[in-house]
């Protein structure tokens, strides 16, 4: 039987063996809680705060600048609603885009229960931020602007130094989600006009559970939690030693990796797209036409529906998702295509395939044959010619 194809890397990766076996003694010997002062509480507190200035370093931040977290919800969350509960007296409203990850746009709304303006920027049917309408939005009563640097369903890519420009002209404060760009694009927070921006470790070979978080120096932010000292008050609690070390190691090793592997990625993910379009010339590729991240294919065919082709891929040992992994199980079209303006028929229709580490050009190839054999089927059961 063929070997299983996973084609799920925007939803997580496996966990790196140089990760894990960075990460293995801190699991044993080296169990120390770093707050505590004696020996082993001193030898976690050294490993911790090497691991933040590694990953400050590669990511052109200062240590202290570098919160760790739980992963891309804690870090959407504590960007806007600790910017906005910082600024909401003087600044109520928040900017934010239709096609963000659910963390962002639930911490806006949830900003706007506790009495904010919410104020959400259109999008053209290839998924870019219309500028018109985003200069338009951006005033003095904005506290921050958060949008997602790559987005994690359709792959489409803003061009985030320039919109936060235009915030940072109307004296708003920055976010942006970047746990799929991190490893995709090149960042470097010397020169980035951003505040805040957010990372994931389970996307790029860490664990899950573990992320990290920019706060530009000097920059308002209030805790969402209370109780402790650590991590400069920003987010109380005893910090996770071993995570935060697989979460440097990873993000070291994306780095170095970046240039050649993001080659090696659009290169199948271009094959693959062009396979199946020439096999299935009605299937609509959504995000075509704007910069697209080389990882992510998102497809619609015509007369088929996500759910029964995701069963019918698993049967045969192919893994793909209908969309973001947060939103698995919904009955409802994605809000990211929806947004898009994408018809609802084509919307409940879509297939994401994120190429990543265990991606093979034989896997490209077999789904290539595979994927159209199976709309063949779908629409005979369907009745669609």
């Amino acid at each position: 039987m063929p070997a299983p194809i996973y084609l799920d890397h925007a939803a997580t990766t496996p966990v790196r063996p140089e990760v894990l076996d960075a990460m293995l003694p801190y699991f044993g010997p080296r169990f120390g809680n770093p707050s505590s002062v004696h020996r082993w509480g001193r030898e976690a507190r050294a490993a911790l705060d090497e691991a933040r200035e590694r990953v400050a370093h590669a990511l052109g931040a200062q240590p202290d600048e570098l919160c760790f977290t739980s992963g891309g919800t804690e870090g959407d969350n504590l960007a806007v609603l600790g910017s906005w509960r910082a600024l909401r007296d003087v600044r109520p409203a928040l900017v934010t885009t239709p096609i963000e990850h659910k963390a962002v746009l639930a911490a806006v709304h949830q900003a706007a229960k506790e009495g904010g303006e919410e104020r959400i920027v259109a999008v053209d049917p290839a998924g870019r931020v219309d500028e018109a309408a985003y200069r338009a939005l951006v005033d003095a009563r904005v506290a921050c602007v958060s949008v997602m640097w790559i987005n994690n369903e359709v792959g489409v890519v803003q061009d985030i130094p320039a919109l936060a420009a235009t915030a940072k002209a109307h004296g708003a404060l920055v976010h942006t989600d970047a746990v799929q760009a991190l490893g995709k694009v090149d960042i470097d927070l010397r020169t980035l006009p951003v505040d805040y921006l957010t990372v994931s470790g389970h996307k790029i070979g860490a664990p899950k559970g573990i992320g990290a978080m920019y706060i530009r120096r000097g920059t308002p932010l209030e805790p969402l939690m209370h109780g402790g000292s650590q991590d400069r008050g920003r987010r109380p609690g005893t910090e996770n030693v071993a995570m935060t070390i697989g979460f440097a190691r990873a993000v070291e090793l994306t780095l170095a990796e970046k240039a050649a592997e993001c080659a090696r990625l659009q290169a199948m993910r271009d094959e693959l797209e062009q396979a199946l379009l020439a096999r299935i010339p009605d299937a609509v590729i959504h995000g075509r036409g704007a910069p697209r991240a080389p990882h992510i294919l998102n497809i619609s065919v015509p007369g088929t529906d996500s759910e029964s082709l995701l069963m019918a891929l698993d049967l045969k040992g192919v893994a793909c998702s209908a969309g973001s992994a947060c939103q698995s199980g919904s009955i409802t079209p994605s809000h990211v295509l929806s947004a898009m303006g994408v018809p609802t028929a084509l919307a409940v229709a879509a297939i994401r395939m994120s190429l990543g580490a265990l991606s093979t050009e034989e896997d490209v190839r077999r789904v290539a044959e595979l994927f159209p054999a199976l709309i063949g089927k779908a629409r005979r059961l369907a009745g669609v010619t």
